[in-house]
């Protein structure tokens, strides 16, 4: 019974209370401005400074255009939903947004590595930075990470065409993100769940050891540096890709690889805005306060 193909969802969102609706319209809002002001606003300046026209910021720049298409993505059709009674998304949109979610997920960490990357190069390898850091190397560097994450789409987006959904289907969430699509399908979703579960753990674990290969050998250079004030500045400079690579590996391998049967529908709905909503907004925040030569160039 209701087996017939769905060609509409219902996304639930966070609350049904209208009064509350409001609140966090207004509040998600305030977010989504802050994560576009900001990140356009890092955007300008990396372009028009040229003492930021070095490897670390060409790579910041291209991270604040992930962060931008990942807001876009999930919160302007969350703001809408909040003020509409007919909370629905078409098949085709809500496919379309699990995979640009997935795009933008994938090509985040690959940068954060490459990032990493840039301050193992920058740290350990000093006299041969200019050279080893070239534009070349830095546009495959940021042309790898928007491939790695487009094959990460890819590979997840195609069997997704064929799992069959009941007529009405209720999505427990405020975006069409992959996990909760898969526990709301009417068929048997074992490969779904299998291929989603690897890609996970390929992808997010092979970018995670990059970034972690990389800060013991900073950290193992660091502890041979002398002066205190010397490893303080050293440390200065990583400490912000740091806190953002903690913020995104903690709460997103985590919603992305656990069992179905440990899910809770507030904890997802928090991890999902941790990761996809506050990140992109904080990333640019943290990178301002955190060094100096973007404060300088503000």
């Amino acid at each position: 019974e209701n087996q017939t193909s769905a060609s509409e969802f219902v996304l639930l969102g966070l609350t049904s209370d209208p009064y509350l609706q409001s609140l966090l319209f207004f509040v998600f809002s305030v977010i989504y401005f802050i994560t576009l002001f900001g990140n356009m606003l890092i955007m300008i300046v990396i372009s028009t400074d040229p003492h930021l026209h070095s490897p670390m910021y060409f790579f910041l720049f291209h991270l604040a255009l992930i962060d931008i298409c990942y807001a876009t993505t999930i919160v302007p059709k969350m703001l809408v939903n909040f003020l509409v009674k007919q909370k629905s998304i078409g098949f085709s949109a809500c496919i379309t947004q699990m995979s640009l979610i997935l795009l933008s997920a994938g090509s985040e960490i690959f940068m954060l590595s490459a990032m990493a990357y840039d301050r193992f190069v920058a740290i350990c390898n000093p006299l041969h930075y200019q050279e080893a850091m070239n534009k070349l190397v830095c546009s495959q560097l940021v042309g790898s990470a928007w491939a790695m994450g487009l094959l990460h789409s890819i590979i997840n987006t195609l069997p997704m065409l064929n799992v069959q959904f009941c007529e009405y289907t209720e999505i427990k969430h405020f975006s069409c993100e992959l996990p909760l699509l898969l526990t709301a399908a009417c068929c048997r979703t074992f490969l779904n769940k299998l291929v989603l579960l690897s890609s996970a753990v390929i992808f997010g674990s092979s970018s995670f050891l990059l970034t972690l290969l990389s800060y013991i050998y900073i950290i193992s250079t660091v502890l041979k540096i002398q002066s205190v004030k010397g490893r303080h500045k050293v440390f200065s400079t990583c400490s912000s890709h740091l806190i953002i690579v903690v913020l995104l590996y903690t709460t997103a391998l985590f919603q992305y690889t656990k069992p179905s049967s440990s899910s809770s529908l507030i904890l997802d709905q928090l991890f999902s805005i941790q990761y996809s909503i506050l990140t992109p907004m904080l990333n640019p925040i943290i990178y301002s306060l955190k060094n100096n030569d973007v404060k300088t160039a503000l």
